[in-house]
């Protein structure tokens, strides 16, 4: 498949790579389209849904400007997985105790590590970064009213749709899987700029077709600022899922014969910004819900819980900004999920995993998702599957 339909009722069109999508989301891609400095087109990946502001799944390619709410408040979210040596007849029978362990391990929901538990060497490599950011912004600085809650949020889940997987390629070969992002500091830095940018466009007397669109200028103080912060959030983000990840390979080895990573882990964010060079300029795009997919690049797309997952390589298509979908995307929202969908219908789509099968994570059901083989088969100009990956453990925060 490649693009399913382009509007041209902004400044720059938008290209979209599914004829599945909400009409407030063509709205919101249209609004982001009307912004003067969006560079070439705006891209819109088969998983596109909507978000607050700009639209998740969506690509922006900006010419000396970025919108912090475009990004968002979970900076660097993303994925990470590993391969490795064990095959599924060396996995128990059960699957519980497994699953047991990696929640003591790994602080889920609001939880964080104990003082003894914190990342000491991973903490000591953030941290001069962390204490220049804050003296550069003392407003960000007093909403950090305990400065050591990074710190034991690091290796942490965290809620909502973030998961820890124990999963099973076609070749039967046990993988690691895990969706996090940077927790409750990358939250305070979005929202301080999200206000920030909003504040300066009301004292400027800019009109946007949406609020959420405030964006701050290149060479600008603000602008500087912000693109240190998210810069760092964005890498605290990396090191929160390779710390979490260690501790997985901790509980499994627990339980499990000997084994060992058999490739290096692939470690994608899907909700960030990066300075790149697209359809001849030096832009800054913004990937709301979508990952990088250059040539031969290689990243995650999960499907929701109980569904495929799939490492993919990347094609390096231009069109896309050489992009991808993040997930399956939203079909319904959390509240919706709810009321639709009951905990017998969450055990019966999550039949063979071992996992919650609760109240408490039914918005997180399958049937709140897209298809994520529809969403694959709409991108398949962008990436070519490496592995197929089906969970066989999911922890949820």
């Amino acid at each position: 498949m490649a693009i399913k339909q382009t509007l041209e009722k902004g400044c720059v069109p938008v290209k979209i790579w599914t004829d599945d999508i909400d009409p407030l989301a063509i709205t919101q891609l249209e609004n982001v389209a009307n912004m003067p400095f969006v560079h070439h087109h705006v891209a819109a990946m088969p998983d596109v849904h909507v978000g607050v502001g700009a639209t998740i799944g969506s690509v922006i390619a900006t010419h000396k400007a970025i919108i912090p709410a475009a990004v968002g408040v979970d900076i660097g979210c993303g994925m990470v997985a590993v391969k490795l040596s064990l095959t599924a007849n060396q996995l128990p029978d059960s699957l519980v105790q497994l699953r047991s362990g990696i929640e003591r391990r790994v602080p889920v929901g609001f939880a964080k590590h104990r003082e003894d538990g914190v990342r000491t060497a991973a903490v000591a490599r953030l941290y001069p970064r962390y204490e220049r950011m804050l003296a550069d912004t003392p407003a960000l600085a007093k909403m950090q009213r305990d400065r050591d809650t990074w710190h034991r949020q690091l290796g942490t889940l965290g809620g909502g749709n973030h998961f820890i997987e124990v999963c099973l390629d076609e070749s039967h070969r046990v993988w690691v899987m895990l969706h996090s992002g940077s927790r409750g500091i990358g939250n305070q830095i979005g929202r301080h700029y999200i206000a920030k940018a909003r504040e300066e466009m009301l004292a400027l007397d800019v009109q946007l077709p949406a609020r959420d669109l405030a964006y701050f200028t290149e060479g600008t103080s603000s602008f500087d600022e912000y693109l240190e912060a998210v810069g760092w959030a964005q890498d605290f983000a990396a090191e929160n899922r390779l710390q979490m990840l260690e501790l997985v390979l901790d509980a499994l080895r627990e339980r499990l014969p000997p084994f060992h990573v058999r490739e290096s882990a692939v470690n994608c964010h899907h909700n960030y910004v990066a300075r790149e060079t697209h359809f001849g300029a030096e832009v800054y795009v913004t990937r709301k819900g979508a990952i990088r997919a250059g040539l031969g690049e290689f990243g995650i797309i999960p499907g929701s819980m109980g569904a495929k997952s799939y490492i993919v390589r990347g094609k390096g298509s231009a069109e896309s900004f050489e992009s991808c979908a993040h997930g399956a995307g939203r079909r319904m929202s959390r509240t919706q999920a709810k009321k639709h969908f009951t905990e017998t219908d969450l055990a019966t789509q999550t039949e063979g995993v071992e996992c919650r099968k609760d109240a408490g994570v039914i918005d997180e059901i399958p049937g709140a998702y897209k298809a994520i083989d529809e969403v694959m088969a709409n991108q398949a100009d962008l990436v070519d599957v490496a592995h197929v990956l089906k969970q066989v453990i999911c922890v949820k925060g």
